[in-house]
């Protein structure tokens, strides 16, 4: 029997932090061989950091990147280190795993298939490497073993499946296996999305069911660079079986799961398993002498969190609500911002937000220890007894048609998650913004000809002193407006969709509704309900930007905020004519809107403003990836601002 302890390493990183990064592996590096790690692997990238985006076609970037990859080889010395780079041929750039050992770089494998859906423009960046394809790079002053390569390290061994290529058909696992590969390095930076650590494991299980070998894959953490969140997702599995698991959305810049595997058991199960036929000769192998020393302990069960929120009820509410509070956590320290501050409506937007940016502290606070945070957050004063600690500001502004419901509901929220709270008067500003514009015009703005210039003009007028609060504070300003209402438009630029960035714009505003009565009832585990944001789920979403006669609903000025959801979904996502969209919604929907035209109508009504408002999605801050149907035009769902809005495949909806 070999038993070898394995370990799967994930690191918080930032693009082009070059000394905080290297710190932070080494890090984990000592943690790893503190816990008597033989085989560690960090995520893809983990280096440079994944999000480096245009930065990587620099040249000086990449001979930066090979420079600190052999000053970190040179302090690995008693296990083996499988890190994630950027490496450069004269023909290209590719991105790679570096096996590192004994001080030096012994192999690189490059990755052969790459992601250019959804978020990932990898092959904007890099080129893929094809398999069976191996030669030698200088780096250092040695000619290092590069490409689609197998390692030998005294007779174990190892090869990689970078991210992707572990998601296609005849993905690099199995090539592995005809290597009679013990260990496979999993380095990965895929993004989080709902539920997509139960893929990703079952991928994990079955490449090491199929290879019958060992697959250590480690996930990219933290919010990196802006838009995409990693949940740090660590698995280790051995024949189908998983041996460790890790927690997901870890506020640590740096965790470690290990665990030990039989490898001679494994090769008993290769051995016996006919259908299997390894050869030599479909792999290009790379001898490194090495000696093994046998664990220190047995393998055992499998270990890590597989109960509490990860497999519990509510499992969306809490990824949501972690996720984004992880990812406003990372963006306020990496930007060396002192808070946030949030125009507080009372309405479940603004609500939504400011809950979350008081979750991004407390969840922080409750892994961490107040006293990190404090660390982490130069300049500020966090306040232990306070669930935000201190580091959220959040005001309503009231026009004359603000009511009190909305108030005392924003009232309510702020209290609730203990934000320093603040009420302002702006109707003065606004009857100064419309006298001047009356005086332009010669004549009066009234609500039938001027209503769109009425409702905007208190919106905006709300920016400039929310701004001028939170360059004060020297904080983050977090815009409101959610995904349903960017894909029609309703939201006024330079007011509601001010700010820095947009925590809620990749999601639905039905599902915000949802969550919201989830926080007030429920809460996240470890931290509980708050109350008070209950206040904003018994209130129709309103605006109140007309006067309070006109009843004005969010509802009644677009359609059912869930049937512009599935709207949405059909035509955007799945990419569906008008038509379509009206014949796959007709049965469930014609009979609780009024019929089939009435139907159409609100399709119509969808196109048309999905249309007109494509320039407004392009202004929008930068928002947070957390599911495959984003609208954000610079990293997902690019569509023409001028365009010809549908009308052939509209006036088709009359035939």
């Amino acid at each position: 029997m070999r038993w070898i302890r394995v370990g799967a390493a994930t690191v918080n990183q930032t693009p082009l932090d070059w000394e905080g990064n290297l710190a932070r592996m080494r890090t984990a590096m000592a943690e790893a061989e503190q816990a008597g790690v033989q085989f560690l692997v960090f995520p893809e990238l983990s280096l440079t950091g994944y999000g480096c985006e245009d930065a990587f076609h620099g040249l000086a970037h990449s001979r930066r990147a090979e420079k600190h990859l052999v000053e970190f080889a040179k302090s690995v010395g008693s296990m083996i280190v499988v890190a994630g780079v950027p490496i450069r041929l004269q023909h290209g750039l590719y991105n790679c795993a570096a096996f590192l050992a004994q001080g030096r770089i012994v192999g690189i494998v490059a990755k052969q298939h790459l992601p250019g859906d959804g978020v990932h423009y990898e092959p904007r960046w890099f080129r893929g490497w094809t398999a069976g394809r191996r030669t030698t790079v200088e780096i250092g002053g040695a000619a290092v073993p590069f490409g689609d390569i197998v390692l030998d390290f005294g007779g174990v061994r190892a090869g990689a499946e970078i991210c992707e290529d572990a998601w296609v058909p005849g993905r690099v696992a199995h090539q592995l296996a005809m290597g009679g590969c013990d260990l496979i390095a999993g380095p990965s930076a895929s993004h989080f999305s709902f539920g997509k650590h139960e893929i990703r494991e079952r991928v994990v299980i079955e490449g090491s069911r199929s290879a019958l070998a060992c697959h250590v894959f480690a996930n990219a953490l933290g919010n990196e660079a802006g838009r995409m969140i990693f949940d740090g997702q660590r698995v280790i599995a051995a024949g189908g079986d998983v041996l460790a698991r890790s927690e997901l959305l870890t506020f640590r810049e740096v965790a470690v799961t290990t665990a030990v595997v039989d490898v001679d058991l494994l090769r008993m199960r290769r051995a016996r398993t006919t259908s299997l036929k390894p050869s030599d000769e479909k792999v290009h192998l790379v001898e490194v002498p090495w000696t093994w020393k046998q664990a220190d302990a047995a393998p055992t069960k499998p270990i890590g969190p597989a109960t509490g929120w990860v497999a519990g009820p509510h499992r969306k509410e809490e990824e949501f609500a972690r996720a984004v509070a992880l990812g406003l956590h990372d963006y306020q320290r990496k930007s060396r911002s002192r808070g946030f501050v949030v125009s507080l409506s009372g309405g479940a937007d603004s609500a939504a937000v400011a809950a979350l940016a008081a979750l991004s502290y407390r969840m922080a606070a409750t892994e961490l220890g107040t006293e990190e945070v404090a660390r982490r957050l130069p300049g500020t004063a966090p306040e232990p007894e306070s669930f935000c600690g201190g580091l959220l500001d959040t005001v309503y502004q009231a026009s004359a048609n603000s009511g009190d419901e909305t108030r005392d509901a924003a009232q309510a929220v702020a209290d609730g998650i203990g934000a320093r709270h603040a009420v302002w008067d702006i109707e003065e500003l606004v009857q100064g913004y419309r006298a001047r514009v009356e005086e332009t015009l010669g004549r009066p703005l009234t609500w039938k000809d001027d209503d769109i210039a009425l409702q905007n003009i208190q919106a905006r007028v709300r920016a400039p002193g929310i701004w001028m609060l939170t360059n004060v504070r020297g904080a983050l300003l977090l815009a409101t407006s959610n995904r349903s209402e960017a894909a029609v438009g309703y939201a006024t630029m330079d007011g509601d969709t001010a700010g820095s960035i947009s925590p809620i714009a990749g999601i639905d505003k039905n599902y915000l509704r949802k969550w919201l009565r989830w926080l007030a009832e429920t809460g996240p585990e470890g931290i509980g309900p708050i109350p008070g944001v209950m206040a904003v789920c018994t209130i129709p979403p309103k605006a109140e930007l007309r006067p309070q006669e006109s009843n004005q609903t969010d509802e009644g000025d677009l359609m059912p905020y869930d049937l512009l959801d599935a709207v949405e979904r059909l035509a955007i996502r799945d990419r569906m004519e008008p038509a379509e969209v009206l014949a796959s919604l007709e049965a469930e929907w014609a009979p609780r809107t009024g019929g089939r035209e009435a139907l159409a109508a609100h399709v119509r009504k969808f196109f048309a403003l999905w249309c007109r408002n494509q320039w407004k999605r392009e202004r929008y801050a930068p928002s947070f990836h957390l599911d495959d149907e984003n609208l954000d035009p610079k990293t997902w769902c690019r569509f023409p601002i001028l365009s010809g809005g549908f009308q052939e495949e509209l006036n088709e909806l009359s035939r």
